[in-house]
């Protein structure tokens, strides 16, 4: 009988981002980082207070971490919407947190059209395929950097899985915006075009309704540190449904939810919560991980 190999997923309860995000890496074990040119993708959807767009200090402690982890080089790239990019990243700051950090900075909207790459996934839901941003499809090291949130636009829910919709050209909104039935499979085909080496879900506060923008929020209190996109999610809708959703959210079996289901017929990550091992380093943290536990396998 062949038996899956688990993915570990990290989970630290901290309200401390600089020392947090240090830790609940440092847990995985692992550092696929040393000595590769990072491209750094963070949430900035738009400018909206963290959780609608990646927290300063947790980009700043990332960074950082990287860097001690022995990364050659560091590229913040995105692209926003429906605000202008450039407009995000200046409301925000960026600029100066990247000059400061030492951290190069990418505007995937500057990029010319042949710095984008067409695909088009088998039996996928595209018409015509969507384009990646070529800096993206070509990165030495990709390391994500998401938001724990629920999504009003259709989209269910907004964590890992839904960051790679920044990494692809504008003019992929329309038909994504438009198939309403296919959207959230659509979110997942995406996530063909590359493969994270490292995943940080930043679960301290979180919309649990509304979103992706504003919503209501809750605490967590929480870090989410793995490098398998379908079991950081599954585990970020194992945090939502503690903490206590809407209905898409609370009636839906993690996943039973469009998004993983689709990834996981991809062969993009795990294929069920058995194949998450949650791991922490202190008692506060793992009596969370055994109650997500649970409500991972109750679905």
């Amino acid at each position: 009988m062949n038996v899956r190999k688990k993915t570990r997923i990290a989970l630290l309860r901290t309200r401390d981002r600089a020392a947090g995000v240090r830790e609940v890496i440092d847990l995985l074990g692992i550092n696929p980082v040393r000595d590769r040119a990072v491209l750094l993708k963070p949430n900035f959807n738009t400018s909206d207070p963290f959780p609608g767009s990646t927290h300063n200090e947790t980009l700043a402690g990332l960074i950082a971490h990287l860097k001690d982890m022995g990364a050659r080089q560091i590229t913040v790239g995105d692209r926003s919407g429906p605000q202008d990019t450039g407009d995000v990243l200046q409301a925000k700051g960026i600029p100066d947190l990247c000059r400061s950090l030492g951290a190069g900075l990418m505007n995937f909207d500057e990029l010319p059209l042949s710095d984008w790459v067409r695909i088009k996934p088998d039996g996928g839901h595209w018409n015509s395929g969507f384009d990646i941003a070529r800096p993206v499809f070509e990165a030495d090291c990709v390391v994500a950097t998401c938001c724990l949130k629920t999504h009003g636009f259709g989209g269910v829910f907004t964590m890992s899985l839904k960051l790679a919709v920044g990494m692809t050209h504008r003019r992929n909104m329309a038909e994504l915006h438009s198939s309403l039935v296919s959207m959230r499979r659509m979110i997942a085909e995406i996530n063909t075009a590359y493969a994270p080496s490292l995943i940080l879900l930043d679960a301290i506060e979180a919309f649990t309704d509304g979103g992706p923008m504003r919503g209501t929020k809750k605490r967590a209190d929480l870090l989410v540190a793995g490098t398998d996109r379908v079991a950081v999610d599954a585990v970020g809708l194992a945090i939502l449904k503690d903490l206590g959703s809407n209905k898409a959210i609370m009636g839906t079996k993690i996943f039973e939810q469009q998004q993983l289901a689709r990834a996981v017929e991809l062969g993009l990550g795990i294929g069920g919560p058995e194949e998450i091992e949650i791991i922490t380093g202190d008692r506060e943290s793992e009596v969370c991980a055994g109650r997500l536990s649970g409500i991972l396998m109750q679905g």
